[in-house]
């Protein structure tokens, strides 16, 4: 009976531990449950951060996508005048000229398919410089190169002033339909009558006479444009993160201004900003902010537009 009696408290105290234990066990898996929902709802949003870098990343997408969009035969044309530079340099007339020929063929070609153009693009790269200054310290900056041209060191003076900018440069040379093809038919003229030196000047101007087209692009537009379209998406669903874009959006906005891109849009640049604090005071309130995005988002581009012309 002893025994029996022993087993029974055995039997019980292992009932309890066993419970015990699938209480604990239960409770950490809702609290991880739980944990693991609230964790899917604070990766729902990326950071402003996040934001910026694609945004930049987009544009330099829009910059590979114009390589695809070069002439082609205007490619091959001006490919085929360095040739036959090099060809003539070693003294290889007819062989230039032959080239030359497959030049004006692929120029006539050109011509006849953009009539009502004056250039076309032969080549493009892009350059992007940017920094990480806030608006305070790129103000300080401008004060520092400012001190420095007052004590005559112009040297540091361009070196600090170039670290302030924030930008892609879009480099796009352009073939002028104009000249150039008439140029390579009289290089190919001096060439029949034997003279070579002539042709090969006459080259070199044609080649010299590709236009240059720089297009500046400000990154810190760019990233409150897709800053503002981000906090548009998210208002409704969470107003502390549509805040925070719209907070980092107004900052990029003073980066812009503060290193002069679009001198004389004082203005606008006021006014997107007093758009964003509306939105900002909506958001907070009724959050009925539909048209003022569309409203802020349509003064983006257009700002955008502008100063890529300049």
């Amino acid at each position: 009976m002893r025994r029996f009696a022993n087993t029974n408290l055995l039997t019980k105290a292992l009932v309890l531990f066993l419970t015990g234990m699938m209480i604990v066990v239960f409770g950490m898996s809702g609290a991880l449950a739980a944990k693991a929902k609230a964790g899917t709802g604070a990766e729902k949003y990326k950071s402003s951060s996040q934001i910026s870098k694609r945004a930049v990343n987009k544009e330099k997408e829009k910059i590979n996508k114009l390589k695809e969009e070069l002439n082609r035969k205007a490619v091959e044309a001006v490919a085929n005048t360095y040739k036959a530079v090099e060809l003539l340099d070693k003294n290889k007339p007819k062989e230039a000229l032959k080239i030359l020929k497959d030049a004006i063929g692929e120029l006539e070609v050109t011509l006849e398919a953009n009539k009502d153009i004056a250039f076309v693009p032969v080549d493009s790269y892009s350059i992007l410089v940017d920094t990480t200054l806030s608006p305070s310290e790129i103000k300080k900056e401008i004060k520092r190169v400012k001190a420095l041209l007052d004590t005559g060191d112009v040297q540091e003076a361009r070196r600090v002033l170039n670290t302030l900018q924030s930008e892609i440069d879009i480099v796009i040379k352009q073939l002028p339909l104009a000249t150039y093809p008439d140029a390579i038919k009289l290089a190919s003229k001096y060439i029949i009558d034997g003279k070579i030196k002539e042709a090969r000047t006459v080259l070199e101007v044609a080649l010299n006479s590709l236009v240059i087209k720089t297009v500046v692009v400000p990154l810190p537009i760019i990233r409150a444009a897709d800053l503002i379209t981000e906090a548009s998406k998210t208002a409704r669903a969470d107003k502390k993160k549509a805040i925070e874009y719209l907070d980092e959006a107004k900052k990029q906005l003073q980066i812009a201004e503060i290193l002069g891109y679009g001198r004389k849009q004082e203005k606008t640049y006021k006014e997107l900003q007093q758009k964003i604090n509306n939105i900002e005071k909506e958001i907070k309130g009724k959050n009925k902010t539909e048209k003022l995005f569309d409203e802020l988002i349509q003064k983006m581009k257009e700002l955008k537009k502008h100063l890529e012309k300049l």
